[in-house]
């Protein structure tokens, strides 16, 4: 004979997971449509050949992925991919925090600081990159005029090969640097007053004890903007766009343009070797990303 307690507390259990799938449907429907499903077709796409219209042809196995490792235009994309990443993640982490530790002073007006160096972060990547666009004007820009001023000739900031990357980068530290120094300041902020003010009696203060107890205190933090600055300068996109078409001479192509370029721009529609380049950003994504869990996590303080 069933013991109705134990029935009861079965149909309980029972009905509480269908009202958590139940909530958990909507979500699972969107993730569903907007990012396995497409991500599954990305990896069907790039074993394909897609015909002038961008129809799959057929299956051909590997061989969107020979013809791109074995392109050297290729190498010279992951190259720019990888230069643009370091030039832009390390650069706005380190000016965030600088100036995150020198907004923790005392001064008259800090608020007013505060809100001026976070406002990069409201601004879009098209707003910003237009603004930069005039800024880098080579006849008319604000740089070319400052320079023009101090007796130095003007710069062709986007046009020229040698500086063009350097132009997009610095521009996207910019854009970058609002949002990191947010994170920051949420950071020095919920430090233990305790702590600090226990290392100041005992005699450390000044850079001492930014380096020995603030930097160790910041550190999930600062682990939290590598990864997730890190995945956000390999996918970007707009700046370059918009500021420089992926030139000159393909010196500003990343990954993620060279996939726009081969899968909508000029009506390529080449899906297949597209999508083979995307399952390599998506692979050094998740690369990069396992390498600085495994290697940087272990120096995260976790208080």
């Amino acid at each position: 004979m069933s013991n109705p307690v134990t029935s009861t507390v079965g149909a309980e259990g029972r009905r509480e997971r269908w009202v958590a799938v139940g909530y958990l449907l909507p979500a699972l429907v969107v993730f569903g449509l907007f990012i396995f499903w497409p991500l599954v077709k990305s990896i069907l796409l790039s074993v394909q050949g897609t015909d002038i219209l961008g129809n799959p042809s057929g299956y051909v196995g590997f061989v969107n992925y020979t013809r791109m490792f074995s392109d050297p235009d290729f190498l010279q994309v992951l190259w720019v991919t990888f230069a643009f990443t370091l030039l832009t993640v390390i650069p706005s982490i380190a000016i965030a925090l600088v100036i995150a530790l020198l907004l923790q002073s005392r001064i008259r007006g800090v608020r007013f600081f505060r809100t001026a160096f976070a406002l990069p972060f409201a601004f879009s990547v098209a707003t910003a990159s237009v603004i930069f666009g005039v800024l880098f004007n080579p006849a008319s820009g604000v740089l070319n005029g400052i320079l023009s001023h101090l007796g130095i000739d003007k710069v062709q900031w986007l046009t020229n090969p040698d500086l063009a990357l350097w132009s997009v980068s610095g521009a996207t530290v910019w854009m970058q640097v609002g949002y990191n120094l947010l994170v920051l300041s949420a950071g020095l902020g919920a430090l233990p007053e305790d702590v600090m003010e226990a290392a100041r009696l005992d005699g450390a203060s000044g850079l001492r004890l930014q380096r020995s107890i603030v930097m160790p205190l910041l550190t999930p933090q600062l682990f939290f903007l590598i990864v997730v600055g890190t995945i956000h300068s390999l996918q970007s996109f707009g700046q370059i766009k918009i500021l420089t078409v992926g030139g000159p001479e393909d010196r500003t192509t990343t990954l993620v343009y060279s996939i726009y370029e081969q899968a909508f721009a000029n009506n390529n529609s080449n899906y297949g070797y597209a999508s083979a380049q995307a399952m390599v950003l998506l692979l050094i994504v998740l690369v990069i990303t396992a390498l600085q869990f495994g290697v940087l996590e272990r120096r995260v303080f976790y208080r």
